[in-house]
């Protein structure tokens, strides 16, 4: 099975695959993100360090039943060969209504089918009012005229 665009990556598919990886998790549905990765990909997420799609799902099905109405938006930072490093914001917010912006970076990489089989995430969670969210597109993919990041000035 193959995941395209394949490294190495140009501008263009470094950009395409950061998308492809956003609009996924904007579906917070853990099987279709697990997908993405290697069966052996690496994962560390804040201080959770586990191997294997298995726990990649276990994990995303355990984040997505506390962060509720998550949105999500990525951002290309850096590319070279088989690697990609992105910085994303997310807003979410937990069971009694309180709402919270996360930023992080993520460094990826990648095996010649496309498949995902290192992530690293470094992760900031910002508590804010309702008031101040920026993200408010229906759940779902974030449309294509919705601001980026920089955009937002985030």
């Amino acid at each position: 099975m193959t995941r395209p665009p394949l490294p190495p990556f140009t501008e263009e598919t470094a950009v395409q695959k950061v998308r492809l990886a956003e609009d996924a998790w904007n579906t917070r549905d853990p099987a279709r993100v697990a997908g993405a990765y290697s069966e052996d990909s690496e994962w560390r997420n804040r201080a959770e360090f586990f191997t294997g799609r298995a726990a990649i799902q276990d994990f995303l099905t355990r984040k997505w039943a506390r962060e509720l109405d998550y949105r999500l938006i990525k951002e290309l930072w850096v590319f070279a060969g088989n690697r990609i490093a992105v910085r994303f914001a997310y807003e979410w917010h937990d069971d009694s209504g309180n709402w919270f912006r996360s930023y992080g970076n993520e460094n990826w990489e990648f095996d010649d089918d496309g498949l995902m089989r290192r992530r690293l995430a470094s992760i900031n969670d910002l508590r804010i009012a309702e008031a101040d969210r920026l993200y408010h597109w229906p759940q779902g993919r974030r449309p294509d005229d919705h601001p980026g990041l920089s955009d937002l000035g985030l």
